[in-house]
């Protein structure tokens, strides 16, 4: 598969891959600024590979030096400046996580530049547990103290007590210092105050929430909220799936893409 990569117009890296019509994958809130390389790269590769066989994926990343307090309505604006430079129409928009939260933030202020929209294991802000679990998470990461940020993710993997503690274990050990934490956690506390709740009736573009049913940041009644809320939503919730996980449903794919080309549209 062939792969360009580069900076855009205001500073975000990107990747772009694959053929057909264009699909914008704002990623999610990764360790670096930059450009995933090594396992990172294969791992959002791999995620993105069956879309890639259908359309040109463009997958964006943040800006360095973000500000703290940046918010997410500037974070779209940063993604709006960019894409006006790149696309002379609107395009097809994909967020998970915080970047679903982002990818609804930019359809709500941006209408114009959003074919149709797809956001996995986000919703209108955070839910309540999630909230706390990631406030715990940030607020460790920001305090340097990289392993206990990475074991506070535990609830997120597991349910039971000695399920978390395993995970936790587990995490703790795997995690190391990010390239960009404080990037990281700029973006994560622009998560923390987003709330589009009483604006979902400006998302103009036709809507696909995907939710885990045992995801603790984001509840799938959270999704919900956004496909009824919104002029044109759909909701698609897979048992058993986790925060981490909802990609990984072998029906992601299908969905996505029988909902970015509806029947008759070739």
């Amino acid at each position: 598969m062939t792969m360009r990569e580069g900076v855009l117009t205001g500073g975000a890296p990107y990747l772009e891959f694959g053929t057909g019509s264009p699909l914008v994958v704002f990623r999610t809130v990764l360790p670096d600024s930059a450009n995933p390389t090594g396992a990172a790269r294969w791992a959002e590769l791999r995620s993105l590979r069956s879309l890639a066989a259908r359309f040109t994926v463009l997958t964006v990343g943040r800006r360095p030096g973000l500000e703290p307090g940046v918010t997410m309505a500037e974070l779209a604006a940063h993604h709006a400046e960019e894409l006006h430079a790149r696309f002379d129409c609107a395009v097809d928009v994909f967020g998970l996580s915080t970047a679903g939260c982002l990818a609804l933030q930019f359809a709500v202020d941006h209408p114009g530049r959003v074919r149709r929209l797809v956001v996995a294991a986000a919703g209108p802000r955070l839910g309540s547990e999630g909230r706390r679990i990631q406030r715990e998470y940030t607020e460790l990461l920001a305090a340097g103290r990289y392993r206990a940020a990475a074991a506070a993710l535990a609830p997120t993997a597991a349910d039971s007590r000695p399920g978390r503690a395993l995970m936790a274990a587990l995490l703790g050990l795997t995690a190391g210092r990010p390239a960009d934490p404080d990037g990281m956690v700029a973006m994560l506390a622009a998560e923390d105050a987003f709330d589009i709740e009483d604006r979902l009736g400006e998302i103009t573009a036709p809507t696909l929430m995907i939710a885990g049913a045992r995801d603790a940041l984001y509840p799938p009644e959270l999704a919900q909220r956004v496909a009824g809320g919104v002029r044109d939503g759909k909701l698609r919730v897979y048992e058993g799936r986790r925060h981490h996980t909802v990609m990984s449903d072998r029906r992601f794919s299908e969905d996505v893409i029988d909902f970015l080309v509806p029947p008759g549209a070739g």
